[in-house]
Formats: C-alpha cells, sequence, structure tokens
C-alpha cells in the first residue's frame, strides 16, 4: 500500500441495539479498503433529491464593487444547470428529500455537507458544534416531506487523524441526532495522507427518514392566498461560507473581533449552529400546532432556506404558475447579515439568493392554519408571517 492511499474505517451498528449516542468506531481492529457498489435495485423511487450549495472556495477578486457569490467562487448558475442535466438522467430529482416506497410510507432520505463552513471550524478551533451542522442540513432537508427521521450516517474524512478533533466533531453529531430524535446508526472515517492539509477535514452525511403515504407534504395542493410563516434561524446555518469568508477578509476584521453592531464576537456570529427543525415541525413545538396541522393538512408545503436563499428555495415547492410576495421588514433580520452586506457592499438580490436573512424554514399554509399557528405559539417561540403565494412565478419583494 501507497503512502497516499485511503484508508477507510468503517463503522456500523445493528439496528437492533442502535441508541441516539452509540457509535463503533473500528478502526482499532480493521483498517479496510472497499469497493462501494450499488448491492440492489428494485422498486421505484417517487422522487429524488439533488441540491448544491456552498462547498467552493475563493477564486476570484471583485476589485472596488459589491461582492457576489460567484466573486467568492461559488456559481449558482452552473450548479443549477448540473442539476438540469441531472435530471435527464435520473427523472424526477429536484425535491429536497428523495422519497422510495415501502408499503402504506415512504423512506425519505437526504444527504449533505457543510460546505466551507468546515474551514472557520479549523480557524477557530470550535470541532464541537460543526456536527449539528452536519445532521441540521439533512434532516431539515427530509422534514420538508413530512419526514420523521430515523437515522443518520456520517462520513468523516481527513489526512491525518486527530483523534481528538474527530471526537469533538463526532460529539457534535451525537448532538443534532439528540435534537432530531433519531439514531446515530453508524459512519465511515477515512484517512487519506496527501489529499488533506495538516489539521483539515471534511464531513458529509445521511439522514432517512418515515412519513405516511397520506401524509407527505408535496406542495400540491397549494394555491394564491396562502400564507408563508417564517422559522427564525440561528444565522447563517451552513451556506454561503465561501462568500463569508471572502467579506471577513475584505474587512480587515478578525473572528476574533466583536460583531459590529452585536455583543458577541465575529466567531461566535457565525458558528452559531444551524438549527434543526425537527421537533417544530413533526412534533411537540409550537404548542402542538404544527404536528396537528401536518395530520390536518395544515402544512401544504415547507422549504428548507439553504444555499440559493429565498429566491431559489421556495419556489421549489409551489406548483406551476404560483409564486411568492415577502412582505419587507416583516422578521428580524439578524445583526450579522447586516454587517455582512455592509462590510460586503452586497446588493439586495445577491444577499436573498446567497443568505437564510434569518429565516431557515418557510412553511407554506392556509389563513386559517397561520392563524392557529401565530396565536398559539409561545412566549419563546418565534414564527413570522413573512409573505403570502400570488399567481405568477419567483419571488418578488414588496
Amino acid at each position: 500500500m501507497s503512502l497516499g492511499a485511503c484508508t477507510e474505517l468503517s463503522r456500523f451498528l445493528a439496528v437492533a441495539s442502535a441508541k441516539p449516542n452509540s457509535r463503533n468506531l473500528n478502526g482499532s481492529s480493521i483498517i479496510r479498503h472497499s469497493l462501494r457498489y450499488a448491492t440492489a435495485s428494485y422498486g421505484s423511487v417517487l422522487s429524488m433529491s439533488r441540491s448544491r450549495r456552498d462547498k467552493n472556495t475563493v477564486v476570484a477578486e471583485a476589485g472596488g464593487q459589491g461582492l457576489t457569490y460567484r466573486d467568492a467562487g461559488v456559481d449558482i448558475d452552473a450548479g443549477s444547470e448540473l442539476v438540469r442535466r441531472i435530471a435527464k438522467m435520473a427523472p424526477g430529482i429536484g425535491g429536497f428529500g428523495g422519497l422510495f416506497p415501502l408499503g402504506d410510507s415512504y423512506l425519505v432520505a437526504g444527504t449533505d455537507g457543510v460546505g466551507t463552513k468546515v474551514m472557520l471550524a479549523f480557524e477557530t478551533g470550535i470541532h464541537d458544534t460543526i456536527g449539528i451542522d452536519l445532521v441540521a442540513m439533512s434532516v431539515n432537508d427530509i422534514v420538508t416531506s413530512g419526514a420523521k427521521p430515523l437515522f443518520f450516517l456520517d462520513y468523516f474524512a481527513t489526512g491525518h487523524l486527530d483523534v481528538d478533533v474527530a471526537e469533538k466533531v463526532i460529539k457534535g453529531i451525537v448532538d443534532g441526532c439528540k435534537q432530531s430524535d433519531c439514531v446515530l446508526l453508524g459512519g465511515e472515517t477515512a484517512e487519506m495522507p496527501g489529499l488533506y492539509k495538516e489539521g483539515e477535514y471534511d464531513l458529509s452525511g445521511c439522514a432517512v427518514g418515515i412519513v405516511k403515504k397520506d401524509s407527505v407534504i408535496n406542495g400540491k395542493n397549494i394555491v394564491a392566498g396562502d400564507i408563508l410563516i417564517g422559522l427564525p434561524s440561528s444565522g447563517v446555518h451552513s451556506n454561503g461560507f465561501s462568500l463569508v469568508r471572502r467579506v471577513l477578509a475584505q474587512s480587515g476584521l478578525s473572528l476574533k473581533d466583536k460583531l459590529p453592531g452585536g455583543d458577541i464576537t465575529i466567531a461566535e456570529a457565525l458558528m452559531a449552529p444551524t438549527v434543526i427543525y425537527v421537533k417544530q415541525v413533526i412534533h411537540h413545538s409550537l404548542q402542538h400546532t404544527v404536528l396537528d396541522l401536518v395530520g390536518k393538512g395544515g402544512i401544504k408545503g415547507i422549504a428548507h432556506v439553504t444555499g440559493g436563499g429565498f429566491t431559489d428555495n421556495i419556489p421549489r415547492v409551489f406548483p406551476e404558475g404560483l409564486g411568492a410576495l415577502i412582505y419587507k421588514d416583516s422578521w428580524e433580520v439578524p445583526t450579522v447579515f447586516k454587517w455582512l452586506q455592509e462590510a460586503g457592499k452586497i446588493e439586495d438580490s445577491e444577499m436573498r439568493r446567497t443568505f437564510n436573512m434569518g429565516i431557515g424554514m418557510v412553511l407554506v399554509v392556509s389563513q386559517e392554519a397561520a392563524n392557529r399557528i401565530l396565536e398559539n405559539r409561545s412566549d419563546t417561540e418565534k414564527a413570522y408571517r413573512i409573505g403570502e403565494v400570488i399567481n405568477g412565478n419567483g419571488v418578488t419583494y414588496g
């Protein structure tokens, strides 16, 4: 075996004994090479998920003009074109999660990473929350179909395995699974000398959930006049960090500096873990109202606001011929976004297509359902009436 060969430490748990905080790392006893291939092909796939998010690094100069995501090296249009081409080979993709029929239910699967947010983890030394981000990105996708997460699998890749760092990362993954009420079923640790710089790693993960066929949230019943309810984010979440890093470099500030206009450091603001919305959408939050509405069909569609922001994600849940009107100043925009826009001289349209702007998930509901959600929320729970469904296409602001 050459020095640059990839060693993979495979770790899986038996379903019968799996617990949310269980993990079995077999690296001490078995270090194996594996050839990955499809083991079976059966049944049919109702819909498949394919999304493109911030995974690139800074490669371009923006001169004296306002920064854009493309300046930071991420071309959303190119990603959309790739998805279009893949759709020709695998018709049906485009949803937040992929649905696979199983009896009277669907298994719903989603996979993702955390993009270049890992680079800030390297710089700040904050490794114990990046795993929460990893879980959130996948479970938040599958919950848009109304699915309850069942289990999660992770992939941790590095050039040289630092056990202490890896343990912190995996602790975050365990925490994220607990927040999602799902099982960390297993994962893979890949040590690949020469592929990553010293101290660096990358992450990816996959979540699988289940929903009854008659309870799937698919957006087909959305009509003009329905209301958009926004659930607040914790900040940038796990998208747009190539542009974030570019703005930070241009601002002259460091991660240790206080966030302009805020009372925390820039590092604390940027590394805030992604909110996991499972309990708000599927379980008992919002005074049981949302769970009740899911069962009664009150929630017609759900959009996870990730890469592409409002502009690209909200329309994904609409039937043809419908668009969104977003009410101006209808929610609190976190300070971190105000700083990013000012420091980077970023135009409004670019901010809306790159960042979540303080709203991490959007529920599309009837007017009656909107009233019930907003009237029954507790003092500690926030939800905003941020807009409505209109005839047309895309997203407009007014």
